[in-house]
């Protein structure tokens, strides 16, 4: 039994250097998936960003202007769009070492309105896309014998309701919590660390449905008085990429500005 971790005496930037491995960015073309992609480039990585919209894809690319950068086209919950994500990344790059599934939907829909179609969507790409995108990745990282991580971004609807008109997008998230531990298990044999962020409120593009009094509202609910910025989500990411978190697999860390000790909004 080995008393020591193989990080004993390696300087903070070293642990922080993801020079020479390769990211998959789900959902990666804006938004918190874009502050992601942004973090893990700047830590050296080579990164792919995958997105359903091709042309938000490109412009992403073209706006971060490096050779370390490719985009790929493709809906999470398809396993052969799946797939094809990874095979981007492997030909572009030689391997993948780092896979974030950031794609999610949510649209608000009170409880006794919610149709199956949209619930059946939302559990299809925030919970099945996780799937599918993680079997891929992780099939490719068992064969190249290196290991690797798989990190989910999730949100704090998996811990307790945030707000009300959510129970589909809040039994989607509460899935992926159930998923990665399993994951986790299944995978720690071959080196494969999973792992999980939950957001709070984050400014992002996507809060468009959410109108201002919402917002405000929610931020005045959050202890540390604000909505909290993409960048403050890839840096979590970027932790748990690097080998700050070499001992870390099957949990979840919240980064919410301390929304969650307050409970549901009412």
């Amino acid at each position: 039994m080995t008393t020591s971790s193989s990080s004993d005496a390696v300087s903070i930037g070293e642990l922080l250097d993801l020079g020479g491995k390769t990211a998959l960015v789900t959902g990666g073309a804006m938004g918190i998936g874009l502050g992601i992609v942004k973090r893990l480039h700047e830590a050296g990585a080579n990164v792919v960003i995958a997105d359903i919209d091709k042309a938000a894809a490109e412009n992403a690319v073209t706006e971060i202007g490096s050779e370390r950068v490719r985009a790929a086209v493709g809906d999470v919950s398809d396993a052969d769009d799946a797939a094809a994500m990874v095979r981007t990344a492997v030909e572009a790059f030689g391997g993948l070492d780092i896979l974030v599934n950031n794609a999610g939907i949510y649209k608000i829909s009170p409880f006794l309105e919610l149709t199956l179609d949209l619930a059946r969507r939302t559990v299809e790409v925030n919970l099945l896309g996780v799937m599918a995108c993680s079997q891929a990745a992780a099939r490719q990282m068992i064969e190249q014998g290196r290991g690797g991580r798989i990190i989910t971004v999730s949100s704090i609807e998996s811990l307790t309701p945030s707000l009300e008109g959510m129970a589909h997008y809040g039994a989607s998230k509460h899935g992926v919590a159930g998923l990665i531990k399993t994951m986790a298990l299944e995978l720690a044999p071959h080196g494969i660390q999973v792992n999980n962020v939950a957001p709070g409120g984050i400014l992002t593009p996507g809060l468009g449905p959410l109108d201002d009094e919402v917002l405000e509202q929610f931020a005045a609910s959050v202890p540390m008085g604000r909505m909290g910025a993409s960048d403050e989500i890839g840096k979590a990411v970027l932790f748990l990429a690097s080998g700050l978190a070499s001992y870390m697999t099957g949990t979840q860390i919240v980064v919410d500005g301390g929304r969650t000790l307050r409970g549901a909004m009412i």
